[in-house]
């Protein structure tokens, strides 16, 4: 392994400051000016007021767990690197294994538990009575969470809540005159902007690193449309604070992309109008309640949207209903495209969880879904997320094939087959050539629909492909498995 080189900071700051100003300055004036002013003449910000302002309310957070005895020696490098295989693996630091007892010696009957170290991360005060914001990743299975702030005082914390899926968690502490963050407003962001990160990375308190939103929604997760920067991030800087330059919370730290495990461009914050959203429910409630529909959606491909007649590419497409789900209960069908919920625009896939899951389970939602060439209203009682049930199988079973130009060899369905895919119609693909087998199809396939007609046998079919241009791809709805998606073919000579 090669080691880590450490170079002189003054040295490369220096260079890089006189790299961006050489353009902007006067050749007789450059060694007349100082460094300070020419870095002001290009507007290069100043965040040491941001530092001031922000910096006491952001803390640092300290975990242990406690162990058998001599099972850990929780050595300062393992307090370290906790946290990096949390976040990255998804798991604690593997432990050694205990040792077995020697041949003549007597094991304890019940040996004592110690406390050792676990994680370290950051965090920060949203309130003057001690509630602070941070990622669940940080405190999860932990035994006991410290907080320790930037006068030196430390406090014991209480687990107030915590939620996996949006990586959010609150916790308590008892304190007096306990400084406070600014919350900011993540939807008045935009890329482009200055932003600074204020954590623990390492263990190193009070570390600031500074750079510009790179995207403002990067979709990464069912419930988050996540703030992008290239503000330095690494392990033990996670629940800690994105802030604006007006001193503002915008956004929480919480993942980067990496190869390494370490920084390498890209971080992703957790916009604080929805943590805050969470945390409330999380100080009310010890945990988040989300609705649920019941569908697994995409979004809507160009080519899928001109052969249903949308007039762009937009709202989410249903690949699957889950069998005795809101969704199936209130008549949902694969393909449509679910558009608004409550007359809120559903633009992504991504959207309909977030505006679901807003929903108070038991209550009711006006789903506007586009179906066949028209948009139609479908009332939905909401359930409570979680509640998916196991997948079924499908099987298949062959009969005489019919075959066309774009290279589909398709046979009825059995009504075993039927049963077994959850279909009341359609056609099981025997084989796939030229613009089918191009398009991704195979074996086993089902397609229930062409364009916008459904499809219950080879003869409706046969008759449906009579009128379709045969120049022009083939808009088909095919179901795999329990997942059904929408696949443009495109004749087998083009």
């Amino acid at each position: 392994m090669k080691a880590n080189k450490l170079f002189p900071i003054e040295k490369i700051a220096s260079t890089l400051v006189l790299s961006a100003c050489v353009g902007f300055i006067a050749p007789t004036a450059i060694n007349a000016t100082p460094v300070a002013e020419a870095a002001a003449t290009v507007g290069l910000p100043d965040f040491t007021e941001l530092v001031e302002k922000s910096g006491p309310a952001v803390v640092n957070i300290r975990t242990t767990e406690k162990v058998q005895a001599g099972q850990n020696g929780g050595s300062a490098e393992d307090e370290q690197m906790q946290e990096f295989f949390r976040r990255f693996f998804g798991t604690p630091m593997p432990t050694p294994k205990q040792q077995p007892t020697p041949k003549g010696r007597k094991q304890t009957p019940q040996q004592q538990e110690e406390e050792v170290p676990r994680g370290v991360g950051s965090g920060f005060i949203i309130s003057q009575d001690g509630y602070v914001l941070t990622n669940a990743h940080v405190v999860e299975g932990a035994s006991e969470v410290y907080v320790k702030l930037t006068d030196k005082r430390e406090f014991k914390a209480k687990v107030v809540g915590a939620d996996r899926r949006t990586d959010v968690a609150v916790l308590k502490i008892d304190g007096s005159k306990l400084p406070r963050v600014t919350i900011g407003d993540s939807d008045k962001i935009k890329a482009g902007e200055w932003v600074i990160a204020i954590g623990s990375p390492f263990d190193l308190d009070n570390t600031v690193t500074a750079g510009i939103i790179s995207a403002k929604a990067r979709d990464t997760g069912d419930y988050l449309p996540l703030i992008q920067t290239d503000v330095a991030v690494n392990p033990g800087n996670s629940g800690g604070p994105l802030i604006n330059m007006r001193g503002e919370v915008i956004g929480v730290n919480s993942q980067i992309y990496s190869r390494s495990g370490g920084y390498m461009g890209i971080s992703f914050a957790i916009p604080i109008d929805e943590a805050m959203r969470v945390v409330e429910q999380l100080k009310s409630a010890g945990k988040v309640v989300r609705g649920y529909l019941g569908v697994e959606r995409i979004d809507v491909p160009k080519e899928v949207a001109e052969g249903l007649g949308l007039a762009k590419a937009q709202g989410a497409l249903i690949q699957r209903v889950m069998p005795g789900s809101p969704a199936e209960k209130a008549g949902v069908e694969v393909g449509d495209v679910i558009q608004k919920v409550n007359g809120t625009v559903i633009d992504k896939a991504v959207d309909l969880n977030r505006v679901v899951g807003d929903i108070k389970p038991g209550g009711k939602a006006t789903v506007t879904v586009w179906r066949k060439g028209g948009a139609k209203d479908i009332i939905i009682t909401v359930a409570e997320a979680d509640a998916e049930k196991a997948p079924v199988k499908t099987g298949k079973q062959k009969v005489e094939p019919a075959t066309n130009v774009f290279g589909l060899s398709i046979t009825d369905l059995t009504e075993a087959q039927k049963r077994d895919a959850h279909v009341n119609g359609g056609v099981i693909l025997e084989s796939a050539e030229g613009g089918a087998a191009r398009a991704g199809l195979q074996a086993g396939d089902i397609i229930t629909r062409v364009f916008n007609t459904d499809i219950r046998d080879v003869k409706e079919f046969a008759a449906v492909m009579a009128k379709v241009d045969q120049k022009k791809p083939l808009l088909l709805l095919v179901k795999r498995g329990d997942v059904s998606k929408f696949v443009a073919v495109r004749p087998t000579n083009q």
